[in-house]
């Protein structure tokens, strides 16, 4: 295991307390992805899956907006002139993000402040939490770029977060998704006032953070595998889990504070 590295060229990146902080770095733009943040976030969130210092990642906003998804010429133009062999290079590489982001082992909370749309609502999907201000505003565009609504697990994640029926009219539309209607849908956890996102993020981060490390990358690994399980098999495979989580140094330290009736401090094995 290592420490995460913060040395990052296409996105801003810092590590405190256990909790790295992330974003996108081009605020005079909404903050677009370029190929080379993509690749540079897919290859970060793989290696986050060894580190021992980072305990849940905050992906905030910059300049009071998330992201405006795939820059249009950097990304959207090139597009336009590829093969279908690198064409699908990329719908790969931008997939392999979101797996990334699913499968790195921490939990992470997305900040959401303003503009949220393409990919960057993609992201923000992805993520395990999310926080929003009363001005974000979130879509999934694609079709109103002349492509499908089915973009880097779309039409797998969605629908488990707000409905069926709720995702499809978003991906058929790629109308914007008010902040009101993420918060009653259950796509944003909760509002929080825009000078009060930051502050809202990190003390989730903390929660999270000071809780049992090994334990909530098991509950993030389990809520990605059982997608595809039927519930006899989650049983089993919860069952396994759990047991793995029994003979962890934080099971036992939960065990003798509460006998001494104080508060567990968890360091993660």
């Amino acid at each position: 295991m290592s420490a995460m590295r913060s040395d990052v060229q296409h996105f801003l990146c810092r590590i405190e307390g256990g909790i790295a902080t992330i974003a996108l770095d081009r605020p005079e733009r909404k903050n677009p992805l370029t190929f080379e943040s993509y690749a540079e976030l897919r290859d970060w969130f793989r290696d986050l899956v060894y580190a021992d210092d980072v305990k849940a990642v905050v992906f905030a906003s910059n300049g009071g907006n998330f992201s405006s998804g795939g820059d249009v010429h950097d990304i959207i133009g090139p597009l336009t002139k590829m093969s279908m062999k690198e064409l699908l290079a990329f719908t790969r590489m931008t997939g392999d993000l979101v797996k990334a982001i699913v499968n790195c082992g921490k939990p992470v909370i997305a900040a959401v402040d303003g503009v949220c749309v393409g990919a960057g609502a993609i992201i923000a999907m992805a993520s395990d939490l999310r926080i929003g201000t009363p001005e974000a505003k979130t879509a999934f565009l694609f079709t109103r770029v002349g492509l499908a609504g089915c973009d880097m697990g779309a039409c797998a994640i969605l629908p488990r977060i707000i409905g069926q029926g709720r995702a499809a009219e978003l991906l058929y539309t790629g109308r914007v998704m008010t902040a009101d209607e993420a918060e009653r849908w259950g796509f944003f956890n909760r509002l929080v006032p825009g000078d009060q996102l930051e502050t809202a993020a990190q003390e989730m981060a903390a929660r999270i953070a000071a809780g049992p490390g090994f334990g909530n990358m098991m509950t993030k690994t389990m809520l990605a595998q059982e997608w595809s399980m039927s519930i006899d098999q989650a049983i089993e495979a919860e069952a396994q889990a759990q047991a793995i989580c029994m003979q962890t140094q934080d099971f036992v330290r939960a065990y003798e504070a509460f006998v001494a009736k104080e508060k567990p401090v968890f360091a993660g094995d």
